[in-house]
């Protein structure tokens, strides 16, 4: 019996040459609702302190160099023990990873708005990123397992794109208004009781999947990667703080590289590989993450930088600017609705790329924004055609990478991408803000949106980049 038969029943199963169920079973559908509240959740944690963090800081005593270390300790765990994790899930079982992550989740939530310290609370962010990190590739294995390849898990990665882009807009919403209205531990304590519902139904509707033999897990590979994607993130995230000349973030980034090329050695002489070298030459898997990086490093760049455009230029209160971003909201939830049609009808490649192509239009077109209120007429159009162009390539970007492939290897699959996604979460914010402010020549009104202005074409140029690599090295249709 498939992972499918174990999760939606019986009555679904499917064999060689079966396409599998047409339509979601009642069961199937409570699957697909508690691994989505899951990865909402997960989203929401990127952002949602990112408008308390002054807060924060006034009320624990953090220095003022201290204060990142609220987002970057989360950040590092977060992207770089997911490919790990995502392994681990394939060994050991994705459910059981999928809900001791959780538990670990709903435990460091609760520390976190119960700290009295600022040790307390980068602790408690350190078990949310490692909490993060094993929870999102087992969840996005067990929504790939339990829908057969095809409309069906096309129409959930949608779903699942759409509400992790909706997340990270609704966290920067969601923490400005319960930072205002309650506390800023309110942040913490609402991943409590999702979490703790999320345990009680899911071990209800979800199988277990792993392998019949269980290989031995990589350790030099496990080591080069995630001490590799550390050192990485860590160098981008100095260099987004003390500017690229920075030695410390410059030797960090190449430490990471050397370690990440070292991986890749090391797979190619491994017995039991992290990744198989065979997966990373796959074009879908490559070229597919590669276009994963490039959406979500200009989304979340995107974000910060027109919240930087709200507050500096137009004189916006943190919550006014937040709001604000309730219509790119919207723009990335239809884009997460229509993509697996627009798969159904083209293929994935020329999603990607049609996705792409309107989001660098999109951007493009912020570069016109001025200095009045009025930009808003503008502003407000773009942001929302460009979550549905950046909702199109992530969707297209999470079938890609994820097709084609068996399903003990789905969690490895599974890993790169979520891996992708955080990194370029964890990327876009410090490699844009160093563009930025190296630009602003005056902190004059002006200044400050010359230095925008700069950031926003290099958002364009990265955004027309994943539509090239994508038309240049993917092939014609590459789900069918």
């Amino acid at each position: 019996m498939s992972v499918v038969d174990g999760v939606a029943g019986k009555a679904v199963a499917s064999g060689p040459g079966d396409p599998g169920p047409r339509r979601l079973t009642s069961r199937m559908r409570l699957t697909l609702v508690v691994l989505l509240v899951a990865q909402f959740m997960l989203a929401v944690d990127f952002s949602i302190l990112n408008v308390a963090l002054p807060v924060i800081g006034e009320g624990l005593g953090f220095s003022l160099g201290g204060l990142q270390w609220i987002a970057t300790s989360f950040a590092l765990c977060a992207a770089g023990f997911t490919l790990l994790f995502g392994r681990v899930a394939d060994l050991f079982g994705r459910r059981r990873l999928f809900l001791a992550g959780l538990a670990v989740l709903g435990l460091a939530s609760l520390a976190g708005g119960l700290a009295t310290s600022p040790q307390v609370l980068v602790l408690a962010r350190v078990l949310q990123g490692l909490a993060t990190a094993a929870v999102t590739p087992a969840g996005l294995s067990l929504l790939t397992t339990s829908f057969p390849e095809g409309p069906l898990r096309e129409k959930a990665l949608g779903l699942n794109g759409a509400l992790m882009s909706a997340g990270f807009t609704t966290g920067a919403v969601l923490g400005g208004v319960l930072t205002d209205l309650l506390s800023w531990r309110w942040s913490f304590f609402i991943n409590v009781p999702v979490a703790a519902a999320v345990l009680v139904i899911a071990p209800m509707v979800l199988a277990e999947s792993r392998p019949g033999v269980r290989p031995r897990l990589d350790l030099p590979g496990a080591l080069s990667v995630t001490l590799g994607l550390l050192a990485v993130v860590f160098g981008f995230t100095r260099a987004g703080g003390h500017g690229w000349s920075d030695p410390t973030a410059l030797a960090v980034l190449a430490t990471g590289v050397l370690l990440l090329v070292a991986f890749y050695f090391v797979e190619r002489e491994s017995p039991a590989p992290l990744v198989p070298v065979s997966v990373l030459a796959r074009r879908s898997v490559a070229w597919g993450n590669v276009a994963g990086v490039l959406a979500f490093v200009t989304e979340t760049s995107l974000v910060f930088l027109m919240t930087l455009y709200l507050q500096e230029v137009l004189g916006f209160s943190p919550l006014a600017a937040g709001l604000s971003f309730g219509v790119l909201g919207l723009g990335t939830v239809l884009g997460g609705t229509v993509a697996p049609r627009v798969i159904a009808a083209t293929g994935t490649r020329a999603t990607l790329v049609t996705g792409a192509l309107v989001q660098t239009v999109a951007t493009a077109a912020l570069l016109l924004l001025g200095t009045t209120a009025h930009s808003l007429a503008l502003l407000l159009p773009a942001t929302f055609v460009g979550g549905v162009g950046n909702m199109l390539l992530i969707v297209g970007f999470m079938v890609t990478a994820t097709s084609g492939l068996p399903d003990h290897e789905q969690g490895m699959a599974t890993g790169l991408a979520t891996m992708s996604q955080q990194i370029g979460i964890t990327m876009g914010t410090p490699v844009m803000s160093a563009v930025a402010t190296g630009a602003m020549t005056t902190t004059t009104v002006t200044g400050v949106l010359g230095g925008i202005r700069t950031a926003v074409a290099a958002d364009t140029a990265l955004v027309l980049v994943a539509a090239l690599t994508s038309a240049l090295f993917l092939r014609a249709r590459t789900t069918r």
